[in-house]
């Protein structure tokens, strides 16, 4: 019998519908308690103080004050994992993305079906479980140690290690990541040059929103960065994002890397899975030229895939348990010796774009960077 004690909830919507719906849903699984409901974040305030919840639940749009103001409070008085429920329509991701910069762990698409909220409920349960591992950060940024590569002179990091791999069509940057990947990538992205191998990554994030976090990823400097589509060639410079709900594939043709998306089976629960673009990668020779990494997430996607792509040559890391909102994926990464290399999440990007990265390193795992 599982003794550990039951994740407390509070549900915060002004919808009644959602409110019981979710309500049902959530206390149907014995490892989770609905601690309370609020209607908006007035109530939701008074009851954090006197529940205490684990984990809130958060519509954005409420009367009274809407939920992006009360989550950057939040976040700033005292953090508390969020699962935010949004609407499926283009304002709606706009919004969630936006909460999930602010410091929520999860965001799932609320149906506006009656009788459709069943089919997210086993969504809800998983995200507020993964939220409850989260370490949700606060607003203030810890004072980090000297970085020696972040520190590097802009030349070395623009042209030595850009330049002598550019010329390698078959040259590429992998990454994949889950809970709390959002942020972690928009830092790797906003930090790294022009002019890299071709980028492509897999995030775990719903269908409606995964073309937003391209256009947002894409403002932050120079890596071009969209949603991928099938038929797609892999270009130096450019990063491709799997497409929520579909599974993303690269293939060798003996010239370019073409793009495969495709809506298979899921994999460890997840469509797009991380496992399922590291291994074509592998099986198409190109491990020896990749760089791949595995971001903060929960479970254990990613993990097989990288092992494959270490095995076939390439060099490979996993995001530190320090940094990782949630360290699941990270650490299956290292349990299962796929990562070469474990990295806080503010030297992932200036070691995507240092020489160290270009060439793959033989070996046992190396010992994980001290900070």
């Amino acid at each position: 019998m599982n003794s550990s004690p039951k994740i407390r909830v509070l549900i915060v919507d002004d919808s009644a519908l959602v409110r019981r719906m979710a309500r049902e849903t959530l206390s149907a699984d014995p490892e989770i308690e609905v601690a309370g409901v609020a209607v908006d974040p007035y109530e939701a305030r008074d009851k954090i103080v006197a529940l205490a919840p684990d984990v809130i639940t958060l519509d954005l749009e409420m009367p009274r004050m809407d939920g992006l103001t009360f989550l950057r409070l939040l976040m700033d008085r005292r953090p508390i994992p969020v699962v935010v429920l949004s609407s499926l329509t283009a304002r709606g991701s706009e919004f969630a993305l936006e909460a999930l910069r602010l410091g929520a762990v999860e965001v799932l698409g609320k149906p506006s079906g009656t009788y459709s909220f069943g089919d997210i409920g086993p969504q809800l349960v998983a995200k507020v479980k993964a939220a409850a591992r989260a370490r949700p950060r606060s607003s203030t940024a810890a004072a980090r140690s000297p970085d020696p590569l972040r520190a590097a002179p802009p030349s070395l990091l623009a042209d030595s290690a850009v330049r002598g791999r550019r010329a390698d069509p078959r040259a590429l940057i992998l990454l994949g990541s889950s809970t709390g990947g959002v942020e972690a990538l928009h830092e790797v992205i906003a930090g790294l040059p022009g002019g890299l191998p071709g980028i492509a990554i897999v995030q775990h994030i719903p269908a409606i929103f995964s073309r937003n976090l391209a256009e947002r990823l894409n403002k932050l400097g120079p890596v071009r960065v969209r949603e991928a589509v099938d038929g797609d060639i892999m270009q130096p410079g450019t990063a491709l994002i799997a497409p929520g709900n579909f599974h993303l594939f690269l293939h060798w043709t003996g010239a370019h890397y073409s793009v495969r998306v495709t809506n298979g089976p899921a994999i460890w629960h997840q469509r797009p899975a991380v496992d399922l673009l590291f291994k074509s990668v592998a099986d198409s020779g190109g491990a020896p030229h990749c760089v791949a990494g595995i971001l903060t997430g929960m479970g254990r996607d990613g993990a097989e895939g990288l092992l494959r792509l270490r095995e076939h040559g390439a060099t490979t890391f996993a995001q530190d348990e320090a940094t990782s909102v949630v360290y699941g994926m990270p650490r299956a990464a290292w349990e299962n010796g796929a990562a070469q290399h474990v990295l806080p999440i503010e030297r992932v990007a200036p070691f995507l774009a240092e020489p160290i990265a270009a060439v793959p390193l033989a070996g046992p795992a190396a010992a994980p960077f001290s900070s």
